[in-house]
């Protein structure tokens, strides 16, 4: 079989593909001939060598990836050959809060996807929904989970009639909009594109706002609300002051990354005055995958590609994701 491997820091160019012999499932694992995968602003931190959890030297990249279960290990209770699944970035995390115990991620400390053969452990696996083709399960475990986290992860959750922002078009802002239209909400998205504004507007968005043409646009944000802010924030850019002015009183900001360099602090007397929740979000649970994946099913959700390449073409995907060009996912067939 064939796999890519990198070390952290390196570059797309650090990226060698190599040759190994198949490997063989042990008890409770499986063997998954991995079909396609899918890149998320996580590998270009990790090819930049800034991500922020630890990477292995000569790491397999890439956490996400969906495939057909080949041969099973001794123990294996519920999977059987022929199955399509995906696997979970945090292996170790089945549900309840995330802690340190479950920091080994795919991709990252553990060898991940970008692999022909990859065996993986039964319990961090999840059944593909029925109406997805492989290259569509490829883009859920990372961005997709973390949306869905974003969303409904503080036991409260998104509520139908309520107002949710998002920022951009990347893969978590897609899916959170994509999800928050399925929940009965209403979006109001923020973009620089008009390209892009366009598209966010078919995928159902009710307002968007150009950001550059709009500085102030929290205020906007207030103004579509009727002065209230938004129910909830999913905050991909880390500049938390530009949403807590947004937000509305008592609401809920999920702070999913953080791509701006830098960030002014945060002022706690406008944090409290905002009486806002601000919440760190790092992907989610199987649990959590489950239950999301029950909610693709139920309103049939499709996510959102950009382009596929081959797997001989990885280091070119790499680069087109990193051009910033793509609005929707950027896959890896194998």
């Amino acid at each position: 079989m064939r796999s890519y491997h990198l070390d952290s820091g390196a570059g797309i160019d650090g990226l060698a593909i190599r040759w190994h012999d198949d490997p063989v499932p042990g008890p409770g694992q499986v063997l998954v001939a991995v079909r396609a995968v899918s890149l998320s602003y996580r590998e270009l931190m990790v090819l930049r060598g800034d991500y922020v959890l630890p990477v292995k030297p000569d790491v397999v990249p890439v956490s996400d990836g969906a495939g057909e279960i080949v041969a099973i290990g001794s123990g294996v209770r519920t999977a059987r050959v022929g199955d399509q699944v995906t696997a979970t970035l945090f292996p170790s995390w089945q549900d309840g809060p995330f802690g340190a115990q479950h920091l080994p991620q795919r991709g990252g400390s553990l060898d991940g996807m970008l692999t022909e053969l990859a065996v993986i452990d039964e319990d961090a696996l999840v059944p593909i929904p029925d109406h997805l083709s492989y290259e569509e399960a490829a883009t859920l475990p990372c961005v997709a989970v973390t949306a869905w986290n974003a969303l409904t992860g503080d036991g409260d959750g998104l509520r139908p009639g309520q107002t949710l922002l998002v920022q951009g078009s990347g893969g978590v802002s897609l899916f959170a909009l994509q999800f928050a239209k399925a929940l009965g909400a209403r979006v109001i998205a923020t973009t620089s594109s008009p390209a892009k504004a366009d598209r966010l507007a078919e995928l159902g968005a009710d307002a968007i706002i150009d950001y550059r043409a709009t500085p102030d646009w929290p205020d906007m944000v207030r103004e579509l609300t009727a002065g209230q802010g938004a129910d909830r924030i999913v905050d991909v850019t880390g500049l938390l002051d530009q949403s807590l002015k947004a937000v509305a009183m008592a609401g809920h900001i999920a702070c999913v990354g953080f791509v701006s360099d830098t960030a002014p602090p945060i002022d706690p007397r406008v944090l409290f005055a905002s009486g806002a929740t601000v919440r760190a979000v790092a992907v989610g649970s199987r649990a959590q995958f489950l239950a999301m994946n029950r909610a693709i099913e139920d309103h049939r959700l499709r996510p959102v590609i950009d382009r596929v390449f081959a797997f001989d073409d990885a280091p070119d995907a790499y680069r087109y994701y990193a051009s910033g060009k793509a609005l929707g996912k950027v896959v890896i067939r194998l």
